[in-house]
């Protein structure tokens, strides 16, 4: 049974206590994560958003409620100006993205 502090989300007849999303500057040098656990709000987006993942198979992967997943996409939605900066800091300013064998050459001739 939830504590009267934690949310509760019911579906059908299933109910899934949610945890909290809180920042810490100790752990992930302040991002916000579920509660208990180094899983960053940006990690679970960047599976289901950026790589289009489900969000079953981030919640297996987890090892997490599915509410709790939908809680990271709700904050991650809520906290735009945060979120953005989150992953600014975690993707280093020289991070080149290569999408093919193209783009390698390209980085290639510039290094040249």
């Amino acid at each position: 049974m939830a504590s009267p502090d934690q949310p509760l989300l019911l579906i059908g007849t299933y109910s899934y206590t949610m945890s909290e999303i809180v920042s810490t500057a100790e752990v992930l040098d302040g991002a916000p994560r579920i509660d208990g656990r180094r899983i960053g709000v940006h990690h679970i987006a960047k599976r289901i958003i950026d790589a289009g993942e489900s969000t079953e198979q981030v919640a297996a992967d987890y090892d997490l409620d599915i509410a709790d997943v939908y809680r990271a996409l709700v904050y991650y939605y809520d906290n735009p100006d945060e979120m953005r900066t989150v992953q600014k800091r975690s993707v280093p300013e020289d991070f080149t993205v290569v999408h093919g064998p193209d783009d390698l050459d390209k980085e290639a001739q510039r290094q040249a």
